[in-house]
């Protein structure tokens, strides 16, 4: 890894607590242009999900002072990537794979998720005074990224 990488890492980690949406769909849809093949995708249908949420829990890996927890246990089930920064913002993340390439109905499934499970609780009790929550969505080489 370069500086550079580094730097481009840390900017788009930032903006997830910064709730900036365009930035962190920009930044990882060059990633995925730049680094992956529609091959990597290739697997049985309820397993391509997890292709991409290792990669987005790779990246945000790289923040040392976040508390990152990949299917921990919050609310009523286990949330994708949950994330807890020393400022005490929490943010959920709840991914999904568009099996019909429709972004938009797979972010909407996942924000939905996210109310529906109670995810934000977990993070409630652990004391974060604000809580951002993420539904992204990934078909091949594109996502989509919205913020509830």
């Amino acid at each position: 890894m370069t500086r550079s990488d580094t730097s481009r890492i840390s900017r788009f980690c930032a903006a997830f607590p910064a709730g900036d949406t365009a930035v962190i769909q920009e930044m990882l849809s060059d990633y995925l242009w730049d680094s992956i093949s529609v091959r990597d995708t290739a697997v049985r249908r309820n397993m391509k999900e997890n292709f991409y949420h290792g990669i987005l829990l790779g990246l945000l890996q790289n923040q040392d002072s976040w508390l990152v927890k990949s299917n921990a246990e919050t609310g009523e089930g286990y949330s994708d990537i949950s994330i807890q920064t020393p400022e005490r913002t929490g943010i959920v993340i709840e991914l999904k794979y568009a099996d019909d390439g429709n972004l938009e109905a797979a972010c909407s499934e996942a924000l939905k998720q996210i109310e529906e499970k109670k995810y934000a609780e977990g993070l409630k009790r652990r004391g974060t005074k604000k809580i951002m929550k993420y539904g992204i969505a990934f078909w091949e080489k594109e996502c989509m990224v919205v913020m509830a």
